[in-house]
């Protein structure tokens, strides 16, 4: 078995303990009504939109997010905080190096990483640090934790996730050839990372819109090999619309991080079909660490 596919199948246990650390981070994660923004790159950028989503639409203060390396130099804001697996990323380093006098707090998965002594807040998920360069776990853990702590987790999610590791996956996806993953407020972020993991593992065409968007010229790459996967409750009508294009409708029943495990698990399916490690992904490595000279 793959480092992946082990990881991937840990997830139910690690949002436990992620979503049990909530209660004793009072004061190191943000509090109601301060001004935010979270960054991260890659997967973390998009567990990123997905906490910035929900921790605003849920009252608890302006939540912006940020991929590290476009964060607008000068705007203020009362804390920013950065997700980061390996704690070495280049972008988040730098961002965090220059963010003088705004406290700063950071999620990471290695204690030991230069990460941990440039913030006043660590957050140590080293449970869920992961051997693989394809991140589901870590993640999610730390998408969990945030949901926790805004009080938008329950028990129900950690079932859902059971419910997706253990039920087969829907018939004919592994014969598509396309795959468009949509979402609706915080599942915006999930539909991007489902988008990423099947581009990383298995080197498939995926793309990923806010649902109500797809109608807007997407729609119109839909065909008879394409697969649709919705994360979340969709708007009324576009199942039909995606139907009749021949395209391949995917309803997510499950909580939405649940259905990312799904796609998860669909993209280590397709890669390996095609014959691919999803262990070494083409092109990529573990953290991202860039020449400054």
């Amino acid at each position: 078995m793959t480092h992946v596919a082990q990881e991937l199948a840990s997830q139910p246990d690690c949002w436990r303990r992620a979503a049990g650390m909530a209660d004793g981070l009072a004061g190191q994660l943000p509090a109601a009504g301060e001004r935010i923004a979270v960054v991260g790159c890659g997967t973390s950028y998009f567990m990123a939109q997905a906490y910035a989503a929900l921790r605003e639409g849920s009252g608890q203060g302006e939540t912006d997010a940020f991929a590290a390396s476009e964060f607008p130099a000068g705007r203020r804001y009362d804390r920013i905080v950065a997700l980061s697996r390996s704690g070495t990323t280049t972008e988040v380093l730098g961002l965090l190096a220059q963010a003088d006098g705004v406290r700063r707090t950071v999620i990471i998965g290695d204690p030991d990483s230069p990460m941990a002594t440039m913030a006043d807040d660590t957050v140590v998920l080293d449970f869920a640090d992961e051997r693989s360069v394809v991140q589901t776990r870590f993640a999610t853990s730390a998408l969990t934790l945030l949901r926790a702590q805004l009080g938008l987790h329950t028990d129900a999610v950690v079932e859902d996730a059971q419910v997706a590791l253990a039920e087969p996956l829907p018939a004919g996806l592994v014969e598509c050839t396309q795959f468009t993953f949509l979402g609706r407020g915080w599942s915006v972020g999930l539909a991007n990372e489902g988008a990423l993991k099947m581009r990383e593992a298995a080197l498939a065409w995926s793309e990923a819109y806010p649902a109500m968007e797809y109608r807007h010229g997407p729609i119109s790459i839909s065909t008879r090999s394409t697969a649709t996967w919705m994360l979340g409750d969709a708007p009324a009508g576009l199942s039909d619309e995606v139907h009749a294009t021949g395209a391949r409708w995917v309803a997510g029943g499950l909580d939405p991080l649940a259905e990312l495990v799904r796609v998860q698990r669909l993209a280590l399916a397709i890669a390996q079909a095609r014959g691919l490690d999803p262990d070494r992904p083409r092109h990529l490595t573990r953290s991202v660490i860039l020449s400054t000279a």
